[in-house]
C-alpha cells in the first residue's frame, strides 16, 4: 500500500494526531478510532463488528436521543474528539460488550506497539433488565475495565493483550497501553468486562473514544526500550495512565557486575513427566495460592504457573483440562463459580504467555470432589485445590 493510501486512511481514522505528523510506515492504523456514527442504539460504528452474545444488544453510538428527544440511557457526555463515542456495557446475566476490527496489516509476532485510547464511564446509565419489558429500568454505573485481544478472525480471542485498570473516572483519561504480539495477530478487538477477578457479573458501562493507531516500539527486553520509555514518561501529561507489563529480566548479576550463573531451580510439578504421564491422569497444582474468596493469584504463585506454562510451551500435543475445586463452606452456586474462575485464571496466565486457547478446558466442580474431611481445618485446605487432568498427549 502506498504512503498516500495509508495517510488517506489515517486522516478518516478520527484519531487525535496533529496534521503536520508523517505517520511511520509500519504503524497499523485503526479504523474509525474516535468511533465516529450516527448517534443510535444497539449498532457499533463503522468499521466496528460486533461481537456481543446471542440475543443481547449491541454497543451504542453515544451520545444519541430516543424518539421522545431525550438521551439514550441517560447518557449525556460530550464527546472527547469528533461528535460520538462508543458506548459498551457488562450485564449481571454474565454477558458483556466487544467490538472487533480486521487490521489494515497484521500485528507481528514478537513486535510491541503503543496504543491509547481516552475512556470514561458514565454516572449514569439506564437500561431495560429485559428486552420484554422495557419499562424495568436498571442503572448500570458499576465501573469496569476494558480488555485489549488479539485474534485470526473476527470475535477470535487468540491473545489478551492489555487489559485497563479500572475505570472509576467520569470525565476523559487517557490510558496507554503497551502491546507485545506473541503471534501474527490479524485482528483487534476491545471487549468491556468486570473488574477482575470477580467472583460475580454486575452492572456496568465504559465509554470509548479517540483510539491511536498501533505504534511499533521497543520490547522491554530491547535495550533502546529504556531510552523510549524516559521520552514516553517526559512527555506524559497529568491525565494520562500508562499500563505497562513489568520488564523481564531473567538474569541477575553478582557483586562484581558479572552475570551470575543461576542454579537450576527444583521443580514443583515433577509429576509432569513424560515417562509416566498417562490419559486421564490428575495432578494437583501445587503451591498455587490464593487471595481468599477471590481468583487473584497471591504472588508466589507464578513461581508454579510459569513451570506449568515452560512444561506445556515444551510439550505442544497436550491438552489438559484445568478443574477448580472448594471444600463445602459456601453455598453451592458460590462455590461451584469461586471454582471455575479460579480453574479459568490460571488458563488465562498460560494463554497470555502463548498457550494455545485451545489446549485447554476449564471446569469448576465446587465442592462437589472433595479429597479429604470438610470438619477439619487441614481437610478443607486440601479440598480448596487446583488439578490438571491430562485430557490427550498426542496430537
Amino acid at each position: 500500500m502506498s504512503l498516500i493510501a495509508f495517510i488517506c486512511i489515517w486522516m478518516i481514522s478520527g484519531t487525535q494526531v496533529g496534521i503536520s505528523q508523517v505517520p511511520n510506515t509500519n504503524d497499523i492504523f485503526i479504523q474509525n478510532g474516535s468511533f465516529e456514527g450516527t448517534p443510535k442504539c444497539c449498532e457499533p460504528p463503522n468499521g466496528w463488528i460486533d461481537c456481543g452474545f446471542k440475543g443481547e444488544t449491541p454497543p451504542d453510538v453515544q451520545p444519541a436521543l430516543d424518539d421522545k428527544n431525550q438521551p439514550f440511557f441517560s447518557v449525556t457526555k460530550t464527546a472527547f474528539h469528533g461528535n460520538t463515542y462508543l458506548g459498551m456495557v457488562v450485564r449481571e446475566n454474565d454477558t458483556y460488550e466487544r467490538v472487533s476490527q480486521r487490521l489494515i496489516k497484521p500485528m507481528l509476532k514478537g513486535t510491541c506497539y503503543s496504543f491509547s485510547i481516552m475512556l470514561c464511564r458514565s454516572s449514569t446509565y439506564l437500561s431495560a433488565s429485559n428486552k420484554n419489558e422495557p419499562t424495568n429500568l436498571k442503572q448500570y454505573t458499576t465501573p469496569i475495565i476494558l480488555r485489549i485481544w488479539g485474534g485470526e478472525a473476527f470475535c477470535n480471542q487468540k491473545q489478551l493483550l492489555a487489559e485497563s485498570p479500572l475505570i472509576d473516572n467520569t470525565d476523559w483519561k487517557k490510558f496507554e497501553f503497551e502491546l507485545e504480539a506473541k503471534y501474527d495477530l490479524q485482528y483487534l478487538e476491545l471487549e468491556a468486562f468486570y473488574k477482575t477477578p470477580v467472583l460475580f457479573p454486575y452492572n456496568g458501562n465504559i465509554l470509548l473514544d479517540n483510539a491511536s493507531h498501533l505504534t511499533v516500539i521497543p520490547c522491554p527486553t530491547d535495550p533502546a526500550y529504556d531510552k523510549y520509555k524516559k521520552e514516553r514518561d517526559a512527555n506524559k501529561s497529568k491525565n494520562t495512565v500508562t499500563v505497562v507489563k513489568p520488564k523481564e529480566n531473567p538474569k541477575t548479576k553478582n557483586t562484581n557486575g558479572n552475570t551470575a550463573t543461576t542454579k537450576p531451580k527444583e521443580r514443583i510439578l515433577k509429576y509432569l513427566d513424560n515417562t509416566k504421564l498417562s490419559v486421564g491422569q490428575v495432578m494437583k497444582i501445587e503451591k498455587l495460592y490464593f487471595e481468599t474468596d477471590s481468583a487473584r493469584f497471591k504472588t508466589e504463585s507464578n513461581i508454579v504457573l510459569d513451570e506449568l506454562y515452560e512444561y506445556l510451551n515444551k510439550n505442544k500435543k497436550i491438552r489438559i483440562e484445568i478443574g477448580g475445586h472448594t471444600n463445602n463452606k459456601c453455598a453451592e452456586k458460590y462455590c461451584e463459580r469461586l471454582s471455575l474462575l479460579r480453574a479459568e485464571a490460571v488458563k488465562e496466565y498460560l494463554v497470555t504467555k502463548g498457550i494455545d486457547t485451545k489446549r485447554i478446558n476449564c471446569k469448576g466442580y465446587g465442592g462437589k470432589n472433595p479429597v479429604a474431611s470438610n470438619s477439619t481445618k487441614e481437610g478443607r485446605a486440601l479440598n480448596q485445590r487446583v488439578e490438571i487432568k491430562i485430557l490427550s498427549i498426542a496430537g
